[in-house]
């Protein structure tokens, strides 16, 4: 079983309220957008497993210390993680690209701002974590807690960390 906080799109700002939720976490994803290395160095300083892509406003410092797609196995589950997808159900080519090659149970991602939790129309489960940063069009800031269990995710937590 691993607990893990999921985050994107912190645009340079690390909210201290996410600090408890790191702290009780196996691991910390972040779906891009992180926006500075003092927000990478952040996740890094829990000392926890951490699995950080690059989103589209990440700098070049950023993108030598992360990729542009994770795919990684957990709990009998293989995640495919990337920052920008297209559209659900209408993914960008390199996205369908990925899919058809690894055959994620889940695709992760970032850069909308919209909160999301559903299946597309193969059954791929999608998530996106909102936004944990101040910049944007969201208007709460928000991230997940998840748990990971026996092929299974559950114990989905929103978290809100107030207005932007």
């Amino acid at each position: 079983m691993k607990i893990v906080l999921f985050l994107s799109d912190t645009h340079s700002f690390w909210d201290e309220q996410l600090t408890p939720y790191a702290l009780k976490s196996d691991e910390i994803w972040h779906a891009g957008d992180i926006g500075s290395l003092e927000v990478l160095d952040k996740i890094k300083s829990f000392g926890k497993t951490i699995r950080v892509v690059y989103g589209n406003i990440d700098s070049r410092e950023i993108r030598i210390e992360t990729v542009e797609n994770e795919v990684f196995e957990l709990e009998g589950l293989r995640f495919l993680m990337t920052h920008i997808i297209g559209k659900i159900d209408n993914y960008t080519a390199r996205v369908r690209e990925l899919i058809e090659l690894y055959k994620p149970h889940v695709l992760l991602y970032g850069h909308s701002h919209q909160l999301l939790v559903k299946k597309d129309k193969k059954g791929l489960v999608l998530v996106n974590p909102g936004a944990a940063g101040k910049q944007g069009f969201h208007l709460v800031k928000t991230a997940f807690m998840l748990t990971i269990d026996n092929q299974k995710i559950s114990n989905f937590e929103l978290i809100k960390l107030g207005k932007k």
